[in-house]
């Protein structure tokens, strides 16, 4: 695909400074540029690199004025992170807008989808599947019978959707991420032996929510697994059967999340943490990477540690931590000063 610098402006609102016929057909970082590039400057650490840069069209600030002559052209606007974000969307959505069913792939006669829809080779859609418009469904995914998919969602390859799951309008599921698989649940009898409690729940996805690559989401015993709207989840993480994630709350990579946990609204957690089951986190929580939450958690808490402490006390400990030989030597030598003049 290409773009002329006229086309780019138009898209941003923006204004072009050169020539407004050059074309692009691929994105750079501006230290990188090459020929037939598009790159933008929004951070005056890379001023510099304007000035060498090999981009053919570069998107910078309306109150950019070049100190030195510049081979690129200039396409200027008011904010130009904001405005190269919206392209790389736009260019996204183009690359993206794949339609029709590629053979071989499979579609129950009792499947419905709306326009624009995409379903790419050897996937799998079960009995009384419902899809909306514009829906893109990529090559190995597999959606299970009595699942329900808005408008607008992406479904990348080798994703599975296990039955009865309900995703929401402008949801993106990656690769390899698994919705509804059965929650852990097992009860030992008396003989030491584990029995398989049935999870007949299923999951519920709100509006625009992101499941990273490899993050599962397990389906609930009774009821829902829910995930609030606009909940944004990174790479392998586990969600167990009944949590419930509030608005807008993001998770970061290899995250678990245990049973029955309700976590609220616009929280921040970071990698590697660990949540117990059966507790109540509140709302603006902040979850510092490692840290290992085994209590509730009130609104606007900021916790490190494992098991977590109050974020300031942590580190006030920590410099504690640190010193502690230098504390044992110090001790020791007070203890045989005193024993010494207890001689």
């Amino acid at each position: 695909m290409k773009f002329t610098a006229t086309q780019i402006a138009g898209i941003l609102e923006g204004e072009v400074e050169g020539n407004p016929q050059i074309a692009v057909h691929k994105l750079s970082k501006i230290e990188e540029g090459e020929k037939g590039s598009l790159t933008f400057l929004a951070n005056p650490k890379y001023t510099s690199y304007i000035y060498s840069t090999k981009a053919s069209i570069t998107i910078v600030n309306k109150d950019f004025t070049p100190e030195q002559d510049l081979s690129t052209t200039l396409i200027k606007v008011d904010d130009a992170y904001k405005s190269f974000s919206k392209l790389l969307e736009y260019y996204n959505q183009v690359k993206n807008n794949k339609v029709g069913i590629e053979n071989p792939s499979f579609v129950s006669e009792s499947a419905e989808y709306g326009e624009g829809f995409y379903l790419g080779a050897f996937s799998y859609l079960g009995n009384n599947v419902k899809i909306g418009k514009d829906v893109k469904v990529y090559p190995n995914v597999y959606i299970g019978d009595n699942v329900t998919v808005g408008d607008n969602v992406l479904i990348f390859a080798g994703a599975k959707i296990y039955s009865e799951s309900i995703i929401g309008d402008s949801c993106v599921i990656h690769s390899g991420a698994i919705i509804g698989a059965d929650g852990f649940g097992f009860t030992p009898n008396s003989n030491g032996e584990y029995s398989k409690v049935p999870q007949t729940g299923n999951v519920i996805m709100e509006e625009n929510v992101d499941v990273g690559a490899g993050t599962t989401i397990d389906r609930a015993t009774l009821g829902s697994t829910i995930l609030r709207k606009g909940v944004k989840l990174d790479n392998q993480i586990q969600i167990a059967h009944n949590v419930e994630i509030g608005e807008h709350t993001a998770i970061a990579a290899q995250t678990g999340i245990a049973g029955s946990t309700k976590i609220g609204k616009h929280c921040l957690i970071g990698g590697q943490v660990g949540i117990v089951g059966h507790i109540t986190i509140g709302d603006r929580v902040r979850i510092q990477a490692q840290s290992g939450i085994g209590r509730n958690v009130k609104d606007d808490e900021v916790l490190q540690g494992s098991p977590a402490l109050n974020y300031g006390d942590y580190n006030k400990s920590y410099v504690h931590f640190k010193n502690l030989p230098k504390l044992v030597n110090t001790i020791t030598n007070i203890e045989k000063k005193v024993e010494g003049e207890q001689d």
